[in-house]
């Protein structure tokens, strides 16, 4: 709140919860909540993150995921195989070649936003 204006800068898009919020919403929230916790959860192992990183980019098999973050392909599939079931990467076959991609947008914005955050204009 400003405090020369006594006014938000900025109006929320988040929906205010109180009193006369009803049962169905309340059960909305809940179920949204779980789904947010799910995908927060899913990126927020940093090798999951890398891969996230490096598909923002583009589809990628699993031999160039697995060069760009020098990990075995053992580490490299267990991470997509969590990425996979919580829908956040798709897998497509090319002979015997594994090449995933971003499943949708989601990924990419929460890896731009985290990028915003701690990566831009960063000394460290």
């Amino acid at each position: 709140m400003s405090l020369e204006t006594g006014t938000d800068p900025q109006p929320s898009r988040l929906p205010v919860f109180d009193e006369n919020t009803c049962a169905d919403d309340m059960e909305k929230m809940v179920k949204n909540a779980q789904r947010a916790s799910n995908f927060l959860k899913a990126i927020s192992h940093e090798g999951r993150l890398m891969i996230l990183c490096h598909l923002a980019s583009g589809e990628k098999s699993v031999t160039e995921l697995e060069d760009l973050l020098s990990a075995r392909q053992a580490a490299v599939s267990q991470q997509l195989t969590r990425l996979r079931l919580e829908g956040l990467v798709t897998p497509r076959r090319e002979g015997k070649a594994i090449y995933y991609s971003l499943t949708d947008e989601r990924p990419r914005q929460i890896i731009e936003v985290v990028y915003d955050l701690f990566c831009r204009s960063n000394d460290d």
